[in-house]
């Protein structure tokens, strides 16, 4: 699907991953979407959200204010503290993951294993004693139901591409997210900015 997404739209998608990233989320979500259509880089859907009200810091505030600040993973430093008083971590979880199995540890309603969110903090595995496989923050399902909405916006308006105003209608449609919820709170109509957004929607790039 990503061949048929715009340069400004692909690197919304990257950018998404960024921010999650940055503020340390084990996943990504609608509202990192919505970030990343908020730079200026962008264009459209920045352009015509800062229109209506809608601003990049406002909404890292919003977001940060719906999630919450994750906690801070355990990483090398926590395991030497705990190690000088007699608490040894790769032994906990060995023994842990000898009884109960690989990933015993890890959160299997989360989209993204623990193991992968501490090897990206403190550059190890999990207590810091596995290599995570990959390194990429995952997409939650409601972004994944968003990224298929976006094709479906770009299907019933006969366009070839799919561009970033896609995106921003999609996370519109999808309705529930984080994204469209800050949008809610921040007063949008969605009415009104999906009208604003479908007008004059054309290609920028060949990509």
């Amino acid at each position: 699907m990503l061949e048929r997404f715009t340069t400004p739209a692909r690197d919304a998608v990257m950018r998404a991953r960024v921010e999650a990233q940055l503020a340390r989320h084990r996943f990504v979500g609608t509202e990192h979407l919505l970030l990343a259509l908020l730079h200026p880089e962008a264009g459209r859907t920045a352009t015509i959200l800062g229109e209506m009200g809608v601003d990049l810091a406002g909404t890292r505030e919003a977001v940060t204010r719906l999630v919450g600040q994750p906690d801070a993973p355990l990483g090398p430093a926590d395991a030497e503290a705990l190690r000088s008083i007699g608490i040894d971590l790769d032994a906990v979880l060995a023994s842990v993951e000898k009884t109960f199995g690989p990933g015993a540890l890890d959160d299997p309603n989360d989209p993204e294993p623990l193991a992968g969110v501490v090897a990206r903090q403190a550059g190890r595995g999990l207590f810091g004693r596995r290599k995570a496989s990959g390194g990429s923050v995952r997409f939650s399902q409601r972004a994944k139901k968003t990224l298929e909405l976006a094709l479906r916006e770009a299907l019933a308006r006969k366009d070839n591409f799919i561009g970033a105003e896609h995106l921003l209608l999609g996370i519109l449609r999808e309705g529930e997210g984080l994204g469209a919820q800050v949008l809610a709170e921040a007063g949008v109509d969605f009415a009104v900015l999906r009208s604003r957004l479908s007008v004059g929607m054309a290609r920028p790039d060949a990509a």
